[in-house]
């Protein structure tokens, strides 16, 4: 019985040093608890801790039977008695350990969980929060975007205007140096018209001088 309780004792010291540090192992141990706790784990977690107090609590009686003998009897104390309490004494210290490092150990993998739950919301929460950061980037990129596109289409405008205009003033440039050809050839005919008039002119006025 003393030597179950002891390797039960040091077993329960390794979890908890397990549960502690943080090795390979850890993750194996939280997850043999964490099966352990669904089903008919608890069910039998708890009648082992039931049994295991209902042992203890005779042995406290036993001891404080013990006692009592010895406070009725005097001062006669039975070489028995001695043996039978320190071994009473013993069983109920490794069995009060026992009990107090299971409850560690449930604590312990209790609040082991909740910080990784709390851990995996808060890193759900933080891409969350850069979810909704990038996204305001991304909307306001796109109104950026779209107010270029209309200053291009704007530009656009403006030179497809400047274009129509150019045109225009071509084709306006193009009627006048028309016009002036036109202009040219009629004060050409009119010059050879004079020209021809002063040849007649100082033709007939010799002929009348002669």
């Amino acid at each position: 019985m003393i030597q179950l309780l002891f390797t039960v004792l040091f077993c329960q010291m390794a979890f908890i040093l397990l549960l502690v540090f943080k090795t390979p192992l850890r993750k194996l141990v939280i997850l043999g608890l964490d099966r352990l706790k669904r089903g008919r784990g608890p069910v039998v977690v708890k009648t082992v801790a039931g049994t295991v107090l209902l042992v203890f609590s005779s042995s406290v009686y036993s001891m404080v039977g013990i006692q009592n003998r010895w406070t009725e009897e005097g001062a006669v104390i039975n070489p028995t008695d001695q043996v039978i309490l320190a071994n009473h004494l013993l069983e109920a210290t490794l069995m009060g350990g026992l009990l107090f490092l299971a409850l560690m150990i449930d604590r312990l993998h209790h609040y082991m969980r909740e910080l990784r739950i709390r851990r995996k919301s808060l890193e759900a929460l933080k891409k969350q929060r850069d979810y909704n950061v990038l996204e305001d980037e991304v909307t306001e990129l796109r109104a950026k975007l779209k107010r270029l596109e209309a200053d291009v289409e704007a530009k656009n405008k403006e030179v497809s205007s400047s274009k129509a205009s150019a045109v225009a003033l071509k084709k306006q440039s193009d009627g006048f140096v028309v016009e002036f050809d036109r202009l040219q050839g009629e004060n050409q005919t009119l010059k050879n018209k004079l020209q021809s008039l002063d040849f007649k002119l100082s033709r007939s006025g010799s002929k009348k001088d002669s």
